[in-house]
């Protein structure tokens, strides 16, 4: 089965003529100047499959609606509820975590048990509120046993988040737990080789660290946890001074 990365790289493979030439009214073609740079939104909504209806929708909540009544995998069967998202609708910070759990798939919001708890003190202690944020996961439908998720499921799930990012707009991204960061940006490393630097997602800086969940499982990933989010809110009042 083919890794994340290879997906990823074959998806961006199939949409880089978005950055080159188009042919307009059947005769005039027209070149992204060499100067221009797309922007990381441009970018990324290249990820998502052309003959995708993501494509189509303009809002959160079309996109919302949507995800509600589509079966992409299995999960989405035998979930309770979808989790698509919570937060500000063009919130400069988006944090993703990897899958819901328990209470998330019963509650359909991200992040509402006790590492959900965890996570809002840990962003109100850098000065965000939960409504100020965006926070979503990779998949939206609970993995059975809270198992990780496989990476055909992350295919097909990912370009959801994909459109919430073209749509929101954040300047950073937090992703919290080793399977967030590498399902997002295409890799198989350690969550220690990620974290404590930003990395870099199509132009947007992408922080990795530690999830609320493993903290309540070893306190000691708490203090460089909070040396990450600490380098995060430097970062986020550099971009938005």
């Amino acid at each position: 089965m083919p890794h994340p990365a290879e997906l990823l790289r074959d998806s961006l493979a199939a949409h880089l003529d978005i950055f080159g030439s188009h042919d307009l009214l059947g005769e005039d073609t027209y070149v992204t100047p060499s100067h221009v740079t797309p922007s990381p939104y441009d970018r990324i909504k290249a990820l998502i499959p052309e003959d995708s209806p993501l494509h189509g929708f303009q809002t959160l909540a079309e996109v919302e609606t949507w995800v509600a009544s589509t079966e992409l995998i299995e999960l989405d069967r035998t979930r309770t509820k979808p989790v698509f998202g919570v937060g500000h609708p063009k919130a400069d910070l988006m944090v993703i975590g990897e899958a819901p759990g328990a209470d998330e798939d019963r509650e359909g919001e991200p992040f509402v048990g006790r590492a959900g708890k965890l996570l809002t003190e840990i962003l109100k202690a850098i000065g965000f509120d939960r409504s100020d944020v965006y926070i979503a996961n990779i998949l939206k439908s609970r993995p059975d046993n809270n198992r990780d998720p496989r990476p055909d499921e992350i295919a097909a799930h990912v370009p959801i988040l994909y459109k919430q990012m073209v749509l929101i707009q954040p300047k950073l991204i937090l992703c919290v737990g080793k399977t967030s960061g590498n399902s997002l940006l295409g890799r198989n490393q350690s969550l220690k080789s990620m974290r404590g630097t930003f990395q870099d997602f199509h132009g947007l800086e992408t922080l990795v660290t530690y999830h609320p969940a493993a903290l309540l499982r070893n306190p000691n990933w708490k203090r460089p946890t909070w040396e990450d989010v600490q380098l995060l809110r430097k970062r986020y009042d550099e971009l938005t001074a």
